[in-house]
């Protein structure tokens, strides 16, 4: 069983390349319990930040865990 929050992002950023940043410094925790809504406008990086979760991109820097567990 794993105590403490759920997920928790510190420092997350992605970039593409020199001028392209989808993320940029994200720091974010989820409680265990909460239920997460990520708001805003098309191209904000909400789609890249959960791709970051999933494991399906890979992070420029920063991280993130789930269930403790760094991604």
């Amino acid at each position: 069983m794993h105590d403490g929050p759920s997920v928790i992002m510190r420092g997350l950023t992605k970039k593409f390349n020199k001028t392209v940043t989808a993320v940029d410094n994200l720091n974010l925790t989820v409680n265990k319990n909460e239920i997460l809504c990520l708001l805003g406008h098309n191209g904000a990086g909400k789609t890249t930040a959960i791709n970051l979760l999933t494991g399906m991109l890979r992070a420029t820097s920063g991280d993130a865990l789930v269930l403790g567990h760094s991604l």
